[in-house]
């Protein structure tokens, strides 16, 4: 990767469960990210408000002001979540949610996404990568739709993420491939 000007991805983990094998493989994403990439994971999902437009008026809670504010310094959005029952985690949803608004000028609006991560179906949760990637293209983010990885949690038969040096790579090349899309 060319070393220019850092670029910085906003990474959101859909399973707010401290030791979750998605928040794993968020973290080894950010410790491998090549130079001059940062990564930013936002942990505060669980402490935004459902999204009520009648509260999205003037300022916002600290939360999702937060939230806001790490969405617009961010260049792209990582998102790394489990499948719950089919779909996506609600919190994430939430998120979302409130980064949609105001309609068409949301923070993160055309900027890139892609969306990862890993759960017990034996699909590692396509469907719920499927909804998120929905979500966000209707949101107003770009959806990088050639950055795809949904791992079966049995797959890596009870080792930590980072020890699986094949997902350690395919992890640095969707962190440099979505580093790529921001000047795309």
């Amino acid at each position: 990767m060319n070393q220019g000007p850092a670029t910085t991805i906003l990474v959101l983990v859909g399973s707010l469960r401290r030791g979750s094998i998605n928040r794993q493989i968020a973290q080894a994403a950010i410790d491998q990210a090549p130079n001059p990439v940062r990564m930013r994971l936002f942990d505060g999902l669980g402490e935004l408000p459902l999204y009520n437009e009648d509260v999205d008026t003037g300022d916002v809670v600290e939360p999702v002001a937060a939230f806001r504010a790490a969405a617009a310094e961010a260049d792209a959005l990582l998102v790394v979540t489990p499948e719950y029952n089919g779909s996506i985690p609600g919190g994430l949803k939430n998120a979302i949610d409130w980064l949609s608004r105001p309609y068409g000028r949301g923070p993160m609006s055309g900027k890139p996404a892609a969306v990862i991560g890993a759960s017990l179906s034996r699909y590692g949760g396509v469907w719920a990568h499927d909804e998120a990637r929905k979500s966000l293209g209707i949101a107003g983010l770009r959806i990088v739709e050639s950055i795809r990885l949904s791992v079966p949690t049995k797959t890596l038969d009870g080792r930590h993420p980072a020890e699986d040096a094949d997902l350690v790579r395919t992890l640095c090349g969707i962190v440099e491939d979505l580093a790529a899309e921001v000047s795309a």
